[in-house]
Formats: C-alpha cells, sequence, structure tokens
C-alpha cells in the first residue's frame, strides 16, 4: 500500500511538471495526386505524388507561459512521404526549434527557414507546391542546369550551391514583435561547423511592411561557401495586393555565385494571382529565369514556365485541386516541371517539360 502511494505520489509530481507547459498539439498535412510528366527526350510518366498545393509534414509544437509577457516554446516538423509511407533521412527535415519570445520579439534557435526564402513562396500563387511552383525556372542551384555531367556535376554539386535556398541548419534568428505598425522582419545567422558537406556561413534579413490588402518585403543574404572559398549572394523583393476580385502576387530574385572558377548570375521574376470563386479558388503565373555565366563551356540560358490551376475547398481542411504547368527552356538549360521519381529524366537541353495533376490535400 506504501508503494502504491509513494508510485502515485511520483507520477503526480511528473504530471505537476508536464502541466507547466502551457500547451502541446500535433497537427500536420497529407497532400496526395495523380500526376502525368513528359519531358522531351524521354518518355511520359505517371506516377502517385505529393505536395501538390501544400507540403505533406507532421509536426509538433507546444508553449509554455513564463509570466510577466515572456513565454517558451518549440517546433518540430517532420515532412512525410505520403505516397510510400516513407520518413526523410533528415527525420525533423523541415524545421526544429526552440524560441524565447516577448515584447521584444522573438529569438529562435535550431534548423529553421531563411530571410530570403520566404518572398519566394508567399508572393508565389502556388506557394512553391507541386507542378506551379515558381522555383522550377531557378538555374543557379543546378548543375544539370549549366549542362555538366561527370566530374564537372561532382565538383558542382561539392561546392554546396544554394543549399540554404530554402532552410539553414544551426542558426540563431530574431523576429521583429508584431505590434510595431505592419513593419515585420527576421535576421539569421547559420555557422558551417566546419563540416566539409555543410555550406558556409549564412547572414540574412528580410524587413516587410502589411496593411490591410497590402503587403511588400525585400531580403538580402551572403553565404560563404567554405570549400572553395567562394560567396554567394542573394536579394529578392515580392508583394502583393488583394483587390478581392483577385489577389496580384509577384517577387524578383537574384542570385550571384563565385566559387571554385563558377562564376554566375540568375535574374528571376514571377508574376501570379489568385481569383476566389466560391468555395473555389482559380490560380495562375508566370515564372522567368536568365542565367549569365563565365564557365566556358556553356551558353547563358533562360527558362520560362506558365502554371494554372484550380482548388475546390470541401471543407476547412480538405481540398480537391488540378494543376497543369509548362516548363520552355533555352540554351543549356534543362528544368522541369517537377523532379525525383515523377519525372523519368530531365528534359533534353533547349527542351520543354508538360505536366499535369490531380490530388486530394487535407489538415489535421
Amino acid at each position: 500500500m506504501k508503494k502504491s502511494l509513494l508510485a502515485l505520489a511520483v507520477l503526480g509530481a511528473f504530471a505537476g511538471v508536464a502541466s507547466a507547459q502551457s500547451s502541446v498539439s500535433l497537427y500536420g498535412t497529407v497532400d496526395l495526386s495523380a500526376k502525368y510528366v513528359k519531358n522531351d527526350g524521354s518518355v511520359r510518366r505517371l506516377s502517385l505524388s505529393q505536395d501538390g498545393i501544400n507540403s505533406s509534414q507532421l509536426g509538433f509544437k507546444g508553449t509554455e507561459d513564463l509570466g510577466g509577457g515572456l513565454k517558451a516554446g518549440f517546433v518540430l516538423l517532420s515532412g512525410i512521404n505520403a505516397d510510400t509511407g516513407t520518413a526523410n533521412a533528415k527525420f525533423w527535415n523541415r524545421r526544429s526549434t526552440v524560441s524565447l519570445w516577448g515584447n521584444f520579439g522573438e529569438i529562435r534557435l535550431g534548423r529553421d527557414y531563411t530571410p530570403t526564402f520566404w518572398n519566394n513562396t508567399i508572393f508565389d500563387a502556388f506557394g512553391t507546391n507541386g507542378l506551379g511552383d515558381s522555383t522550377h525556372v531557378q538555374q543557379i542551384a543546378s548543375a544539370a542546369s549549366y549542362g555538366l555531367t561527370g566530374a564537372n556535376a561532382t565538383t558542382f554539386g561539392t561546392v554546396g550551391l544554394n543549399t540554404t535556398f530554402v532552410r539553414a541548419d544551426n542558426s540563431i534568428g530574431y523576429f521583429l514583435p508584431s505590434n510595431i505598425g505592419g513593419v515585420y522582419g527576421q535576421f539569421m545567422a547559420a555557422a558551417s561547423e566546419g563540416a566539409a558537406t555543410n555550406p558556409g556561413r549564412y547572414l540574412g534579413g528580410r524587413i516587410g511592411f502589411a496593411a490591410g490588402p497590402f503587403d511588400v518585403a525585400v531580403a538580402y543574404a551572403q553565404q560563404r561557401l567554405d570549400l572553395f572559398d567562394g560567396k554567394q549572394k542573394v536579394f529578392n523583393i515580392g508583394g502583393s495586393y488583394d483587390l478581392g476580385v483577385v489577389k496580384l502576387l509577384g517577387y524578383f530574385a537574384q542570385d550571384k555565385v563565385d566559387a571554385a572558377g563558377f562564376i554566375a548570375k540568375e535574374n528571376r521574376y514571377s508574376i501570379s494571382g489568385v481569383v476566389p470563386l466560391g468555395q473555389g479558388e482559380i490560380h495562375a503565373s508566370y515564372s522567368h529565369s536568365k542565367l549569365t555565366n563565365d564557365l566556358g563551356f556553356t551558353d547563358d540560358s533562360k527558362v520560362g514556365q506558365l502554371a494554372l490551376g484550380y482548388v475546390y475547398n470541401l471543407s476547412k481542411r480538405t481540398a480537391v485541386y488540378s494543376t497543369v504547368s509548362r516548363v520552355d527552356n533555352n540554351g543549356a538549360a534543362r528544368n522541369s516541371v517537377t523532379s525525383g521519381t515523377a519525372q523519368t529524366a530531365a528534359p533534353t537541353a533547349d527542351g520543354k517539360s508538360t505536366g499535369v495533376e490531380f490530388g486530394l490535400r487535407h489538415f489535421f
């Protein structure tokens, strides 16, 4: 009896500690689609793919009220391959952070989204997801887009160009408080920690202003490429305006790289819109990229993409959708409307890539 009472007392103590956590929640997304892709130079590919309008993911988040306006919290977010039921090699690949925030703003530590990524996705009608993703025209991070093969492609990949385009490991971030008249901002420093497989130090920031239907933001970053004593500079600016009958979005981005004899500059832009129609939405976009380089064995190249999609919301959590997209390559570019096993192979240089998908998305 005494042992039972002691056990209950111990469990009660742990329960008291656990209850100090104000809230912990499980959340996520499952997004799957039937996809058809045809690239010039290869046979068509039919597949069941994912992330057509949202990224499939599983997350945990929690907050604790420390009093005096101070809070602590965490986010652990894992991408999931819902079509095969597998996880990624880096399990918390999407985000793994701990935060402290109050009237001063938020300090955030861990693996997180870079400031220079947000303008690409927030001001894209397709949210950098699925066949309509505006970053499909991006060239500077792709060895294939330079026409590189064999040892040259391996060397290019080893440099690690644009590996922090979306997220950075080992980061320390600061976010402005949300009560300063519509102004918002994020600043980040991420260390390479001396690992040969990591990109070099990342330093970046983003500042924006949002009021009513209007939103605009500008971002800049420098990343040191330790392996070849190189550097990458990224700048972008984006904005949106909601007219009610249509929401207009767009951004311009410039990447400059100088590493291991590879000298290149890419200018990229996207113009898109979302038209609400009852429970549905029409999404449309045009994206374009021009790459100039000093490699000596490839010409400058251009990539254009047209995309059109429709989303029908069955509820606040569930939607069905369809997207059609076409990428047109010029010069050495071999960009596609998709990647991985959803295509047989990248299109031939100066070729085209076409895709259609029908999907179902559910939030939980």
